[in-house]
């Protein structure tokens, strides 16, 4: 495998897991428990679709086949999305929303204040803007995790059992194969090994202080890397593709 195409599949990795989770929020436009959280969420979601963006354009350039990013996003098989299994999970209730988003922000903080320094000066760049929004997300969601798990009998239990059922994807989220293994070797992809102790660390605070238990480290679901999805990605790719499978090269 070439330095060039660990770095396509490095990048469509990192774009997927922000174009997965900026459908899924997407989904929550006018549906949020307040106003204000309806907004907060809807620009979550926007700002990971920016970035989702930035990072398959990046990857088609790469490629160099003349594709563009909306190519890349909209008419793929779903066998060829390499989002972690934790992105696609649904939005059961606001509980479930903010575990997602608390598990996925504080990781993407750490991973993305590593990628500012990747000698790859593209996705240093696109990790140099996007930490910025990253930090606003983690707040929002440490911050939502604080006040529903030390809130009312009702809200802490719906959390725990939130954070129970998305347990078994975090494991996923520091796993590396060859692609990370030739990019760490040429200075370019991030070593996801002390990340993993810090984020435990991390959660394990922010659960501490909102009265919550942290689950033990048991079966851990996988297979992302090799295009292995729960079916919930199905259903996400049935509504965003629809429009450029059903009207291909339509322009407006």
């Amino acid at each position: 495998m070439t330095t060039k195409d660990a770095t396509y599949t490095y990048t469509i990795r990192l774009g997927d897991d922000a174009l997965i989770l900026g459908h899924r929020l997407s989904e929550l436009c006018s549906r949020g428990p307040i106003l204000e959280e309806d907004l907060a969420l809807t620009n979550v979601a926007l700002d990971m679709i920016g970035r989702a963006q930035a990072l398959l354009k990046y990857a088609a350039d790469i490629e160099g086949k003349g594709k563009t990013d909306d190519d890349i996003a909209y008419r793929r098989a779903e066998i060829n999305y390499y989002n972690h299994l934790l992105i696609e999970q649904p939005n059961a209730d606001f509980a479930h929303t903010i575990a997602r988003q608390l598990f996925v922000s504080v990781f993407e903080f750490l991973f993305y204040t590593e990628l500012e320094k990747s000698r790859d000066e593209t996705l240093a760049a696109i990790a140099s803007k996007t930490i910025k929004e990253i930090k606003y997300h983690m707040q929002h969601a440490i911050d939502w995790t604080l006040r529903l798990g030390d809130g009312t009998s009702e809200s802490h239990n719906r959390m725990q059992t939130a954070v129970n059922d998305l347990w078994m994807y975090t494991g996923e989220l520091f796993e590396m194969d060859e692609v990370d293994a030739q990019l760490m070797r040429d200075g370019i992809a991030v070593d996801l090994i002390p990340i993993k102790a810090q984020w435990h660390n991390d959660i394990k605070t922010v659960l501490s202080k909102a009265t919550l238990l942290m689950p033990e480290d048991t079966y851990m679901q996988t297979g992302s890397k090799k295009g292995i999805h729960t079916e919930n990605l199905g259903h996400i790719l049935s509504e965003m593709q629809y429009l450029q499978r059903a009207y291909p090269d339509a322009v407006w």
